[in-house]
């Protein structure tokens, strides 16, 4: 067994009370003062360079190696909740009503906490700085591009070579399983409002004013018509009108319509052209029927990507560590989002998943984000082992 491993394991009892009391206390967006106070508390006493965030309640905390200034390896675990109703019968269910750690960032906190815990039993090993980067706000405006603002990036004196980070899944694979692939690794996640703007008028005469409602369906229709006729199947996008309103009553035709859309992408040029390429669409058809659109195009998360190197590096390490029976390569990227793509868009580095599936029928369990997520925090000593291994072996190469 690894020394990594081995420590870890020595603190599976604190690192799994951690997570189950920060479950109890999820917190939303940026502002994650009680999260923060438990990082803190479990961080005190250790020799830490901290610095916590001024736009968000973010903590940074630098370890220094005992082999003098060298690399930089940056490792992240994000904080934040979703305003989710938890629906699963636990003693540590949440306490805060309507909120809940339904993507298990609860267990990434208490996984780098581990982490921290061991590199700082072998920080005389360690041939340079760890930044442990502990991040409010993944799940809602990004707070992985603020912390980097703030001088995440230069947290140890000098600029981070390496960045790593793991996300657990409630499904998906059977418990214990690693799974990651080179290259785009989720996808770019950006936002399409529509207004639609035409003139009310009585139901039962349509002609006398400028009805907003079919031309939005037309142009909800159209769109995924663009999606399969204007992109390229092998660099894809995907364009879902998740939210659709308009008219107050049946009779009446109303001024205006809306819809909301998110749109996944997996490279920066074809992210390009589905603005353009959406914005004309929808305007045009507005024109065409004699009515005008208001198009607000967010561009949002970047497309998430693992350098090469690192991902092979990582996969190696994970191998080492569990098995090569423990690590399974994804054949696609996936069409979720992550604001780590902020960093790894600065520096190399690499993203894993890591399955905390509770139940042994994981190919039904309930999926990250809902009220039904469970996960098996037994692995939370697996976590803190592979970031830490990653830490050392990659200071260790220079």
């Amino acid at each position: 067994m690894s020394a990594t491993l081995e420590i870890a394991q020595r603190y599976a009892d604190e690192i799994i009370t951690l997570r189950r009391a920060l479950h109890e206390v999820p917190e939303y967006d940026l502002e994650l003062p009680k999260t923060q106070a438990l990082i803190l508390e479990a961080l005190e006493g250790l020799d830490l360079e901290i610095t916590l965030g001024k736009e968000l309640s973010s903590v940074t905390a630098v370890l220094r190696g005992g082999g003098g200034p060298g690399p930089v390896v940056l490792l992240r675990g994000d904080m934040d909740a979703l305003p989710v109703t938890e629906r699963v019968d636990v003693p540590y269910a949440s306490k805060h009503p309507g909120m809940m750690h339904a993507c298990g960032h609860d267990l990434h906190v208490a996984g780098l906490v581990g982490a921290v815990k061991v590199l700082h039993e072998l920080r005389d090993q360690l041939a340079g700085d760890v930044v442990f980067m502990f991040q409010p706000g993944e799940e809602t405006t990004g707070g992985a591009p603020i912390m980097i603002r703030e001088g995440l990036l230069e947290a140890a004196g000098r600029r981070v070579d390496a960045a790593y980070c793991l996300h657990v899944q409630s499904a998906g694979d059977p418990l214990g399983m690693w799974n990651s692939k080179a290259g785009s690794f989720m996808a770019a996640a950006d936002q399409l409002s529509v207004r639609v703007v035409g003139a009310g008028t009585h139901g039962s005469k349509p002609y006398r004013g400028k009805d907003p409602i079919p031309v939005a369906c037309e142009m909800v229709l159209a769109l995924q018509t663009m999606v399969t006729r204007q992109f390229d199947i092998f660099d894809p996008i995907v364009l879902t009108v998740g939210r659709i309103a308009g008219g107050t009553k049946e009779n009446i035709i109303p001024d205006d319509a809306f819809f909301e859309a998110t749109v996944r992408s997996f490279s920066p040029e074809t992210g390009a052209k589905v603005k353009v390429a959406s914005e004309r669409l929808v305007e045009g058809i507005a024109a065409a029927h004699g009515l005008t659109a208001e198009v607000d195009y967010r561009v949002g998360y970047p497309v998430t990507v693992n350098n090469d190197a690192e991902y092979e590096f990582a996969r190696q390490t994970i191998t080492d560590l569990f098995g090569a029976d423990r690590f399974r390569e994804r054949p696609q990227p996936s069409c979720g989002a992550e604001d780590m793509s902020f960093v790894l868009n600065e520096v190399p580095g690499a993203y894993v998943n890591l399955s905390a599936c509770a139940t042994p029928d994981w190919d039904k369990a309930a999926d990250n984000h809902s009220p039904l997520a469970t996960f098996d925090d037994s692995i939370l000593p697996n976590a803190a082992a592979l970031l830490s291994e990653l830490a050392l072996r990659r200071l260790a190469r220079g």
